[in-house]
């Protein structure tokens, strides 16, 4: 695994043996708020959402959310699920709050720190709750207003891209939910919406994918 800087200034992580980048080398800053927070989060009614994120990965996704909760005071509940945590070495050579927001480098390294498997409140407006396991064969006890669905691609991780796990994750979502996702694959839109979603194609963040993906879970 080896960083990598990307266009807007912030870093990413490629793994060789995947032959595949943790975010877009168009920037993955860029990437991850425009996907996850402006087209998801911005976007849910809830009034203090309760946030699933698929692969926690580098903490991006994580201290995106931290800062919005932060500054819209709006008290959010974030559960990610990881197979494989990066170590505290990699983490610190990302310089994620450095480059983003360095009054707040206590509370990124905190997120990466939180035990795993019970909830840290990290601030008062953040409860982080890390799971470290396998998203394909993990049970979720609760409901979730917003999914941040930050899986390997398709083609290089298939076993995370599947029906059941889709239509499981809208049986897991409180009416109105919506979930985002890098991917705008036919294959994987059509999957969003066999398991009931509305979904929408959106453009993708400045300079990188020309598509992305919302799904809604619509109230009845």
């Amino acid at each position: 695994m080896t960083l990598e800087p990307t266009a807007d200034g912030s870093n990413t992580l490629y793994v060789p043996e995947l032959n595949e980048h943790y975010h877009s080398v168009k920037g993955a800053l860029t990437e991850s708020a425009h996907i996850f927070i402006q087209m998801g989060l911005n976007h849910a009614q809830a009034a203090n959402p309760r946030v699933l994120e698929i692969g926690f990965g580098t903490g991006l996704n994580a201290f995106l959310t931290l800062l919005e909760a932060e500054e819209s005071q709006r008290a959010i509940h974030f559960t990610s699920i990881e197979r494989f945590p990066l170590s505290e070495d990699i983490v610190r050579e990302l310089s994620y709050p450095e480059t983003i927001a360095p009054e707040e480098c206590e509370k990124f390294y905190a997120l990466h720190t939180a035990p795993w498997n019970q909830e840290v409140k990290i601030s008062p407006y953040f409860t982080l709750h890390k799971i470290e396991g396998d998203f394909t064969h993990f049970s979720f006890s609760e409901c979730y207003d917003v999914v941040y669905f930050d899986a390997f691609a398709p083609e290089k991780q298939p076993e995370m891209w599947s029906q059941p796990l889709f239509d499981n994750l809208y049986r897991q979502m409180n009416p109105g939910g919506i979930l985002t996702t890098y991917c705008a694959k036919g294959v994987v839109r059509r999957m969003l919406q066999a398991a009931g979603f509305t979904v929408e194609r959106l453009p993708g963040p400045p300079g990188g994918k020309r598509e992305i993906l919302r799904a809604t879970k619509e109230r009845t």
